[in-house]
């Protein structure tokens, strides 16, 4: 069965292992996979992901919380803006901080040795 990402994006850890099991994708952990899901859905741009990646901005997971702040920055509008305004405020993890401080305020540089997800070339640039 082919996922839209948009599914895989909103797969909890129990059912992502009950999809990928002992394959490959299993084998790189849910926190891995939807770390790239979540760059595909930035790269994607459209405001269509934006509500999975609200929803991934509570995750337990550091990593993906990081990435779907990126992806939220690059897709923009109200709601991204609002719901970054609040993940700010109960952020704890200081790479989350930095990520979701440059998704509200994406002209600022960002500190030496910080690295932001690439996307990919084709990508458009955000608005």
């Amino acid at each position: 069965e082919r996922a839209s990402l948009l599914e895989l994006m909103a797969l909890s850890e129990e059912d992502f292992r009950t999809r990928f099991g002992t394959s490959p994708i299993g084998h790189i952990k849910r926190e891995r996979f939807l770390r790239n899901v979540a760059v595909a859905l930035g790269n994607w741009g459209s405001p269509e992901a934006t509500p999975v990646l609200v929803q991934a901005l509570k995750d337990p997971h550091r990593l993906i919380r990081e990435h779907a702040a990126w992806a939220l920055g690059r897709i923009g509008g109200s709601l991204a803006q609002s719901s970054l305004e609040e993940a700010l405020e109960r952020e704890q993890d200081v790479a989350v901080v930095e990520e979701i401080s440059w998704a509200l305020h994406p002209g600022r540089q960002a500190p030496p040795g910080f690295r932001r997800p690439t996307p990919a070339p084709d990508a458009p640039a955000p608005d």
